[in-house]
């Protein structure tokens, strides 16, 4: 998710789980336009390896040559897997024939997993995410099939369409009929946001892994069933700004905005409930700080 798992955002997240809880985690995607991008923006688009969850590099573009030299040279870093983005909505990816543009054309998606596939000749497995379709989901299962033939070693289906962005209603059935046309392992995405949900929606579908994106920026603990009180989740937005302000050098504003972002989605501990809107309104850094802390302080089931 562009603009939210960031290396500082998800090292934190990292930092709560053991690989029993989570499987793997992929960075925001690196866009890759008419040329390879460089050695550098890589290893900071990945940033440190801090924890034995292994990070996979996401990459989106259209130009084969570009995005295969760009994951050869992924795949030379050590990164553990290469994962492409079909799935972005955003008027910019549509312009540059990327993302969810792709789903119009299935042979160019193709196109775009195969070039991947052999640029990296086999170093890292190659993934491809992508949505039910641009818009309507009747061609699902032709999607997941050129991700296939492409030479992809796993799929990732989100079960919106293009045209559905991220509306409330999900089709999960979209996820079945998707893992029911390839043979490579198929990962449902889409509105699991809890614990319980991880398993239904493999039991649902047939899908043998589950992406979570949303579902993990309101709660970042959903990866485990035992849930998180509320003073662990007050202390991780702590720890968060921190982190943001302290080692990215992000200006405190900017750092506050990020926590904000999060707190539209926060569900942990009840944390926010009933008060949301008084949270966000909230102006005076030091003051949102402030609530915050307070709540760290508490037991989780204290009045504030």
């Amino acid at each position: 998710m562009e603009g939210v798992t960031d290396p500082t955002f998800r090292d934190v997240v990292l930092g709560l789980h053991s690989a029993n809880d989570l499987g793997g985690a992929f960075t925001e995607f690196l866009r890759v336009l008419d040329r390879p991008r460089q050695r550098a923006e890589i290893e900071r688009h990945l940033g440190p390896a801090r924890w034995p969850i292994p990070v996979g590099l996401q990459l989106m573009g259209a130009d084969l040559g570009a995005v295969g030299q760009t994951a050869r040279m992924a795949a030379e870093l050590g990164v553990p897997i290469v994962d492409l983005n079909f799935g972005c909505p955003a008027k910019g990816a549509l312009r540059g024939c990327a993302g969810s543009a792709q789903l119009k054309d299935p042979r160019g998606l193709e196109a775009v997993v195969r070039s991947v596939v052999e640029a990296v000749g086999g170093l890292v497995p190659t993934s491809a995410k992508l949505r039910a379709g641009f818009e309507d989901a009747s061609q699902v299962e032709d999607l997941v099939r050129a991700a296939e033939a492409g030479g992809a070693d796993l799929v990732t289906l989100h079960c919106r369409t293009k045209v559905e962005g991220y509306c409330e209603e999900v089709d999960w059935s979209r996820i079945a009929r998707a893992a029911a046309a390839v043979d490579i392992p198929l990962c449902g995405n889409g509105s699991a946001v809890v614990h319980a949900d991880l398993e239904r929606m493999r039991s649902e579908t047939g899908c043998a892994y589950v992406m979570v994106g949303r579902g993990a920026l309101a709660d970042p603990w959903m990866f485990r069933a035992q849930p998180a009180t509320r003073a662990e989740g007050a202390q991780f937005l702590l720890d968060y700004f921190d982190a943001m302000v302290t080692r990215s050098g992000a200006p405190v504003r900017g750092a506050i905005s990020r926590i904000k972002q999060l707190l539209r989605h926060w569900t942990v501990g009840d944390l926010v409930a009933g008060r949301r809107k008084d949270w966000l309104r909230e102006t005076d850094p030091d003051a949102l700080l402030a609530r915050i802390a307070g709540a760290a302080e508490r037991p989780s089931a204290a009045p504030f």
